[in-house]
């Protein structure tokens, strides 16, 4: 790594280190909300651009530019995983992700197959190489993937589920194929998640999107060990975001599975997470839909969030969850606009 990116703001944010301004990226940066990546879309279905590693990586490398955010984040889904290990994945127009062949029984998780991730996912590798050559040298590069307990709900529900009847059932009706499945994930993720740093990403993120729906018991008996099976294995020197939803219940929790910075949604208050969290990395949180409203709205609420981390270090600006398709482009301009130019109160 350069020293011009090791001393990013981003990747300092990430270290707890001082940094001359709050360091911004937004999660689904290049997503429907802007019209270049619309044009990109027009011409191929979600998996196929995640399966082009030119159009991936122009559509990674055109959000950091149109918006003027510290950091890219390579342009992929949590489930292009799924394929390699056996299970059929389409995304429909309403209702998103589906895998036709859920996981129901532990004859089911027993057909999976182990994934040998330079072949089956050799296209995220070979964007982030692409992104990373022709992104700005100060600008680092994000790689992700779903969590364990994602991705093995997205498995036995078929797709986004409100309840999780299916994940829950399987968990604690048949706890010895709950762990195998999710040994088989973690196994997968962190040959995935390191090939993507050896690839050139110099951070990476991980989703666990749906956990926020388990209680902190059930979280460190089903999810806490394979959590941290997977971020104890990344590369040593590497900052991993620790992201989820709902996860207020589990904020302690998700420290102790670990990770260098903490992503926290918009539904728990900043400066309270970080009391509970202690010395450690915090992203987020302004709600999405703030910027539907006017700049006025939009610079009060960034305001609030900034002040409640009063300018301590090891702060990144993000929302509490990706950007909504409906948004303005000027509305994210104006937000990493005022995030660079606002001096934070001290907490």
């Amino acid at each position: 790594m350069t020293d011009t990116l090791y001393h990013s703001p981003f990747l300092k944010a990430c270290r707890g280190e001082p940094t001359p301004y709050t360091p911004i990226w937004l999660m689904r940066q290049a997503g429907r909300y802007m019209e270049e990546y619309r044009q990109v879309r027009a011409k191929v279905s979600l998996l196929e651009l995640c399966k082009t590693p030119d159009l991936a990586a122009e559509v990674t490398i055109t959000a950091v530019e149109r918006l003027g955010v510290d950091a890219a984040i390579i342009f992929s889904d949590i489930l292009v995983l799924v394929e390699p290990m056996g299970v059929t994945l389409e995304f429909q127009k309403q209702r998103g992700p589906v895998l036709h062949t859920p996981l129901r029984s532990a004859s089911d998780i027993r057909k999976l197959r182990e994934v040998e991730v330079e072949e089956a996912l050799g296209f995220v590798f070979e964007a982030i190489r692409q992104a990373r050559a022709g992104l700005q040298p100060h600008i680092p590069l994000i790689g992700f993937a779903g969590a364990p307990f994602t991705i093995a709900s997205y498995l036995v529900e078929g797709g986004a589920s409100r309840n999780f009847e299916h994940t829950k059932t399987l968990m604690y009706q048949d706890p010895e194929s709950w762990h195998a499945l999710l040994s088989l994930i973690s196994r997968t993720l962190v040959a995935y998640l390191n090939g993507q740093v050896k690839a050139g990403a110099q951070a990476l993120q991980l989703f666990d999107s749906w956990v926020g729906c388990l209680s902190p018991s059930d979280y460190r008996e089903f999810v806490l060990p394979h959590t941290r099976f997977v971020l104890e294995r990344i590369i040593p020197g590497t900052p991993v975001i620790h992201f989820g939803t709902g996860t207020a219940a589990l904020l302690e929790l998700m420290r102790e599975a670990g990770g260098s910075v903490i992503g926290v949604d918009y539904r728990v208050e900043l400066d309270q997470a970080w009391k509970r969290l202690g010395a450690v990395g915090i992203q987020g949180n302004l709600d999405p839909c703030v910027l539907l409203a006017d700049r006025k709205v939009i610079e009060a609420r960034a305001k609030r969030v900034l002040d409640q981390a009063g300018g301590r270090p090891g702060h990144i600006f993000n929302l509490g969850h990706g950007i909504l398709p409906t948004t303005p482009v000027d509305n994210v301009l104006a937000l990493v606009d005022f995030v660079h130019t606002y001096q934070p109160r001290s907490a």
